[in-house]
């Protein structure tokens, strides 16, 4: 049979070590897919998130994906809710504490068994178009899993490994719209059966290539911006190599982005201006919070995942929606007032824990709600207007600093440790 159901137990299930989400050494076992799941550097598993849109209980309707390598069951879908299963029967180690709430899993799944070029399909028709996988992540398995040529995009990795080590550059718009044959000849770069040649020497190509990197990490280049200028916005004096080598003939580009990641000067004849200073995100309350579970930590959650959103799409909101943040906190710290004891004030709750939650912050994040007149005087009228008024709304800096004395105080208050 093509395809069955099997009851197979969480323990014996194998996770797959070619993931297209976050492919790993063929030799590693479930624990050293597990250790990259939980540290997610680049955000591919996203196993608290999972966790909260499954509920309180795995449904049976969505079945893993399942081919047996000799007596081995290797999943190929459903990779991230076998993780989640395997934590909560402890068939692997967690180290330390998270911050995922797991749903109840029963011990034996049912699982669609069936063979490799089914599952391959399966795989390739359920996540092609969600989003579920990026752009490079897409190319490589229509390539090594479908027989597919490789994509442009997937050669400039292959030879340079500028995507994989950068994951910014890994986006829909910088394959379709940046690296695209014609950029990359008006850049002084061809692709051909399967090698890059530039009229560039390597350190030239690779200072030009670090350039491109910058201005998308920078954002100086975006779907909405300076949208298609890429020659235009590098530095002069990349711009400046590219017109005084393009009538060189081109040669083998060799190099290794992996290998090589300062970046490599110019000749001495060309001054190069210094990289954009990159811009460093505030992490809302200062970084994840580990709270007891209920209203107050559903809460602390949303405005989590909501902070989350406006990062990663604030390019395509309005100026107001960081307004949503201040008046959310507003509602934490109300909600946590009245948890902490019925019907407490929000300004007792407050004043009450400000300044022991202050002192446990360093002498810089002091200073930062010094500069944003974040006082035990002033943190309730902040709230207040913050919620009425669009003008101290708007002032997201201030907004961030709030965050972060109320992540002190609700670990204060309501930490599991607490």
């Amino acid at each position: 049979m093509e395809q069955e159901v099997k009851l197979i137990n969480i323990k014996d299930l194998v996770l797959w070590t070619e993931n297209p989400r976050d492919p790993i050494n063929e030799n590693a076992v479930d624990q050293d897919i597990v250790d990259r799941a939980l540290e997610d550097g680049q955000n591919k598993w996203s196993l608290a998130k999972l966790a909260k849109e499954m509920g309180d209980y795995y449904d049976f309707s969505e079945l893993p994906t399942v081919v047996y390598h000799k007596k081995k069951p290797v999943v190929y879908d459903g990779n991230r809710r076998i993780v989640l299963g395997k934590i909560k029967h402890g068939t692997v180690k967690v180290n330390g504490e998270t911050n995922i709430l797991l749903p109840e899993f029963p011990e034996k799944i049912p699982c669609n068994v069936c063979s490799k070029e089914i599952a391959l399909n399966n795989v390739y028709r359920k996540h092609r178009d969600t989003g579920s996988w990026k752009p490079l992540e897409r190319d490589i398995f229509l390539y090594e899993f479908m027989h597919k040529e490789k994509s442009l995009f997937f050669t400039i990795n292959e030879k340079t490994n500028i995507i994989s080590s950068n994951p910014h550059l890994n986006q829909g718009y910088v394959k379709k719209e940046i690296f695209t044959e014609e950029n990359l000849k008006n850049l002084g770069f061809t692709v051909k059966d399967g090698d890059i040649f530039s009229v560039h020497n390597n350190e030239e190509s690779h200072s030009i290539l670090t350039d491109i990197s910058n201005i998308i990490k920078t954002k100086d280049i975006t779907t909405r911006k300076n949208r298609g200028k890429v020659l235009e916005r590098l530095e002069p004096s990349s711009q400046k190599l590219i017109n005084e080598n393009k009538n060189n003939e081109p040669q083998l580009f060799n190099d290794n982005f992996n290998k090589t990641k300062k970046v490599i000067s110019v000749p001495i004849k060309i001054k190069r201006q210094s990289q954009r200073t990159q811009k460093k995100e505030t992490e809302i309350f200062g970084g994840s919070l580990y709270l007891r579970k209920g209203k107050v930590s559903d809460l602390y959650r949303d405005i989590f995942e909501l902070y989350n959103f406006y990062i990663k799409e604030k390019n395509k909101l309005s100026q107001y929606f960081s307004c949503l943040i201040r008046m959310a906190l507003r509602l934490l710290c109300e909600t946590a007032a009245k948890e902490d004891s019925h019907d407490q004030k929000l300004d007792k709750y407050l004043k009450n824990n400000f300044t022991e939650a202050k002192n446990k912050l360093d002498q810089d994040t002091k200073a930062t709600l010094s500069a944003s007149n974040i006082t035990k005087e002033s943190i309730v009228s902040l709230l207040h207007i913050g919620a009425h008024n669009y003008t101290a709304a708007k002032n997201f800096d201030q907004t961030m600093a709030l965050s972060i004395i109320i992540g002190e105080i609700l670990t204060l208050t309501f930490g599991k440790d607490s």
